[in-house]
This record gives C-alpha cells, sequence and structure tokens, in this order.
C-alpha cells in the first residue's frame, strides 16, 4: 500500500519539458564555448547578423503560422492594444524600475529590451494544455508583432537617455532616424507584397494536388515550390532584418505540409539561440541590476495583462488571463536589441543576459506551479459519483411481477 501510494505521488509530479532541458544544455553548452573563446569579434560581421537574424525570422514565421486567424480576427483590438499600448507601459514600469533603483538615466532603454516578448520562445514552449487556443493565438500574435513598436521606443528614448547620461551627440543606434524607420517599414511592405505575389502565382502555375483529387482551394503552390518560396523570404528578410514582413506573412503562407518540419525549425533554432544567450553569459553579467530586471519585466507583464487586456478582450476566462500574466518570455529578440545597444551605453549585454534567465525561469516556475495548483483543485472539487440505482426489471411474458405470488405458491398455500 505504502509504495502504491509513493508511486502515485511520483506520477503525479509535473514532467519537466524535453525542450527546458535541452534549453538548459544549451545554454551551459554557450557558456563553456564562450569562456573558451571571446564572441565579441564575431559581433557586427555580416555572417553574425545574418545568422542571428535567420533565427528571429524562423521564430517569427512559426509563430504566425500556428495563430488560429478565426481567433485572431476576434481578438484584433486586444492584439493591437498589447503591441501598442501595453507594450508602452510595460516599457514604462520597467525602466521606472530601473532608473529609481540604480540612479542611471542610461537604465532607460533596459525596460525597452526586455518589454517585447520573444516569439521563438513562445513558439517552442507554447505546448503545454493549460493554455486555450483563442488564449494562446493572442499571446503569439502579441510576441510577433510588438516588435516596430520597441524598435520605435528605441529611436526616441535612446537619444534622451544618452543626453542624460551626460554624453553628447546622437547616439550611433538612431541610425537614419525617424526615416530610416520609414523606410524599414516601405522594405518590409515591399518584401510582403512580393512573397504574396510570388505564392499566389506559384498557387496558379504549380498547384498542390492530392492523389485523385482537385488542386487544394484556395490555391496553394507545390510543396517544393512552397519551401522555395519561404526559405528565399526568410533569407532575404534575415540578410536586411525585414521582420515584420515575416510574420504578416506566417498569416497566409500556409500548408499542410509544413506543419511538421516548421515545428522542429523553430524548437532548433531556440536552441541555437539558447547556445548564442550562454555566449555572452560567459562574457561577464552584472547580477543585481540583471534580476531586478528580469524580475521587473515579469511582474509588468502581469500588470498589464491583469489590468489592461480584458477591456479590449472579453470572454476570456480566468485561467487565461492568468497564464497570459505569466507568460512574459525572452530570447533570442532581447539579446539582439541589446546587442544594437552595446556601442552606445555599455554593459547592456552584461545586465540583460541575466535578465533574460531571470524572465525565463519565473516563466517556467510559475507554468509548473499553476499545473499543480489546478490538479490540486480538481482533485478537491471531483465529487464522488453517487452509487447507481437498479431500475425495477420488467417480468417476461408469464413471470410473476415484484410481490406477487406465483399461481403455483399460492395452490400450495392454500392446501396448507
Amino acid at each position: 500500500m505504502e509504495t502504491t501510494r509513493r508511486d502515485r505521488g511520483r506520477r503525479r509530479l509535473p514532467a519537466v519539458p524535453a525542450v527546458l532541458l535541452g534549453a538548459l544544455g544549451a545554454l551551459a553548452l554557450g557558456t563553456l564555448i564562450g569562456l573558451a573563446a571571446d564572441p565579441s569579434p564575431l559581433v557586427g560581421t555580416t555572417g553574425y547578423v545574418v545568422a542571428t537574424g535567420l533565427l528571429l525570422a524562423v521564430g517569427l514565421y512559426g509563430s504566425t503560422y500556428g495563430i488560429d486567424l478565426a481567433d485572431l480576427r476576434r481578438d484584433l483590438r486586444g492584439v493591437v492594444a498589447a503591441v501598442t499600448l501595453g507594450v508602452v507601459l510595460k516599457a514604462g514600469m520597467i525602466s521606472g524600475v530601473m532608473v529609481l533603483a540604480f540612479d542611471r538615466p542610461e537604465y532607460l532603454v533596459l525596460g525597452i529590451v526586455v518589454a517585447q516578448i520573444d516569439p521563438l520562445s513562445v513558439t517552442a514552449l507554447s505546448k503545454d494544455g493549460h493554455m486555450s487556443q483563442r488564449a494562446r493565438s493572442l499571446l503569439t500574435a502579441w510576441a510577433s508583432f510588438d516588435d516596430p513598436m520597441t524598435v520605435l521606443l528605441t529611436l526616441y528614448v535612446a537619444g534622451y537617455a544618452y543626453t542624460a547620461a551626460g554624453h553628447t551627440g546622437t547616439p550611433s543606434v538612431m541610425g537614419g532616424g525617424a526615416r530610416g524607420y520609414a523606410l524599414g517599414l516601405v522594405l518590409n511592405a515591399l518584401l510582403l507584397a512580393g512573397a504574396l505575389l510570388a505564392w499566389w502565382a506559384g498557387g496558379r502555375l504549380w498547384p498542390a494536388r492530392r492523389a485523385g483529387e482537385r488542386p487544394e482551394r484556395p490555391r496553394r503552390p507545390a510543396t517544393p515550390l512552397a519551401v522555395l518560396l519561404v526559405v528565399a523570404m526568410l533569407l532575404l528578410a534575415a540578410a536586411n532584418m525585414l521582420m515584420l514582413a515575416v510574420a504578416v506573412a506566417g498569416l497566409f503562407l500556409r500548408t499542410r505540409a509544413f506543419t511538421q518540419p516548421l515545428a522542429r525549425a523553430v524548437t532548433s533554432a531556440f536552441l541555437l539561440a539558447t547556445v548564442l544567450l550562454g555566449l555572452f553569459v560567459a562574457q561577464g553579467v552584472s547580477l543585481r541590476p540583471g534580476l531586478l530586471l528580469g524580475a521587473s519585466a515579469f511582474a509588468a507583464q502581469a500588470v498589464v495583462a491583469v489590468l489592461l487586456m480584458p477591456l479590449f478582450v472579453r470572454g476570456l476566462s480566468r485561467r487565461d488571463r492568468i497564464l497570459l500574466g505569466i507568460g512574459q518570455q525572452n530570447g533570442l529578440t532581447a539579446v539582439l536589441l541589446a546587442l544594437t545597444l552595446e556601442r552606445d551605453f555599455p554593459k547592456t549585454v552584461g545586465i540583460v543576459a541575466p535578465a533574460v534567465v531571470t524572465v525565463n525561469l519565473l516563466h517556467y516556475g510559475t507554468q509548473i506551479a499553476f499545473g499543480c495548483w489546478s490538479r490540486h483543485r480538481a482533485g478537491k472539487n471531483r465529487r464522488p459519483a453517487p452509487p447507481q440505482q437498479r431500475l425495477p426489471r420488467h417480468p417476461a411474458a408469464g413471470e410473476p411481477r415484484q410481490g406477487e405470488v406465483p399461481p403455483a405458491a399460492d395452490g400450495l398455500r392454500s392446501s396448507v
């Protein structure tokens, strides 16, 4: 009996996802490589920019590919509010905590770096069964489309933080400023238009077919051509950092053949991005600011999801609201933004790297705790089934009813 109870207790413990174990191993591997070789000379090279951009593009395409379009249309107001007002509120809360805690105005940029949600992490680790499909679509859309607002905030806040920190001139991260941002939007629109046009033309010239059936409606290109078109789009986006086009394309460039290979590609990209994070963790970190930055980002997500989102999204269950509140995840996007700001704000990467680890540990820990609480509550509310009452059986022809005396027995009783 004792052994049985012990085995039941073990079975009730939540299983650690294999992707999480792989991420911990990838982080350790990247840290060991970073201790052996300094990755700083690679930062800024063409190969590094294209490689990191490709990882990010795979994550963005995978995240929007899995969004349910009906849910997206229903909650479009909530998505727009999350990627605009939500990002601004989160960045303001995080930056305010960091500036008040350390009295360093350059820490304003840190709130922008971690305000967005990393789409690669969300896509690779969104297979839990706790969140409904509607809430999962809302979170993935939130993670996929908050980057443009983050970039726009960087252009304006970086200049103010740079001057407030005592520097003169203009930070290099501003680049072309508002003009450069507008040019980037135009290039994203051109890439998206070209991808959609090629997809439509491929469906006309070489439509996908099934054995013995007509071409799919709406027409899609055959699988080899579809793969070629998507790969070409991802490479162009990675080389020019045109990620908004990739995120929107994932809503339309879809075919059933992509589902399993894309899931494996997203997981591989997530693990490679974690190795990359380990390279910079090994170069030295600012632990105290990093821990506070990560905790602030996680708390800001909870505040925005619980207080802001119900104003724009109706009908979400309490479970989904809680899961959106603990849905903050950071990864490759935060690292790339930190590397961009490192030239103007030294030690940004050393603060952001432990913050990313802190945010993700808080996310995984609260997910596991929520799962245990849900199972405990479900078991507590489960009532024992009432005993089944046997219905009276209808007697067959010639068989006496309940309470009647058979004729033979009646005759025997009379004779006695």
